[in-house]
């Protein structure tokens, strides 16, 4: 399996790049808002991938970061997602808004995107909810974008796994607890409610990481009654 590629854009077309990777082309479909975010022709891009394997054909999908790989792998869990719809998703509302729009069961933003209606931006936001913690955890840890040493771009061969970077969890730690705030003012949350739904969720378990302390912090500033 591909899981990372690094070389020079060819070019870039409306859904997808071609990277030469030592006179290899491969060509990888990415979200609107990647390839927005790539070099032009002649640049050098890296990005962490994810094969699709079909009877009839093999398509490669590439991501800037492990966050963004991760919300791919899972909307395409649901009954309905495709590849490209949940590059449609990410590239509408990002990283970001995605674990937003779920972790608040906003439909209407998950809906914005093309190709997406009400029915199934419904089960998006009921089947995901629960599972979405850590993933935010990943983004919270910082940026995980792959690093590119130009210096090396063309002996470099195609990596057969990515090697994500570290994320804090480390049960219960200063780290943990800070990632968890971070995800939580990412969503929207003011500090002072989430640093106190944190302290609160640790409190309770005391073996928990960050995906956890998310996940329970999430319980306890959920609306009540």
């Amino acid at each position: 399996m591909i899981g990372k590629i690094t070389g020079k854009v060819d070019y870039r077309a409306k859904d997808h790049v071609l990277v030469d990777v030592q006179g290899v082309g491969y060509m990888v479909y990415c979200s609107e808002r990647t390839l927005a975010n790539l070099p032009h022709a002649g640049g050098v891009v890296a990005l962490y991938t994810e094969l699709l394997v079909r009877e009839d054909n093999l398509q490669l999908f590439g991501f800037l970061t492990l966050a963004e790989k991760e919300w791919h792998k899972l909307l395409t869990t649901v009954q309905g997602v495709g590849a490209k719809a949940a590059l449609a998703i990410a590239g509408t509302l990002g990283t970001d808004g995605v674990s937003r729009a779920i972790t608040l069961g906003d439909i209407a933003a998950i809906k914005s995107a093309q190709g997406v209606g009400p029915k199934l931006a419904q089960r998006i936001v009921t089947e995901l909810k629960d599972k979405a913690a850590n993933i935010i955890a990943m983004g919270a840890a910082g940026s995980e974008q792959v690093i590119i040493d130009e210096s090396t771009v063309i002996d470099m061969p195609v990596s057969s796994t990515a090697i994500p970077r570290p994320t804090s969890s480390a049960p219960n730690t200063a780290a943990a607890q800070a990632d968890a705030l971070s995800a939580l003012m990412n969503l929207g949350y003011g500090q002072g409610d989430a640093a106190t739904a944190v302290a609160e969720a640790s409190g309770n378990a005391m073996d928990a990481d960050a995906g956890a302390l998310i996940k329970a912090a999430l319980k306890l500033l959920a609306p009540k009654g």
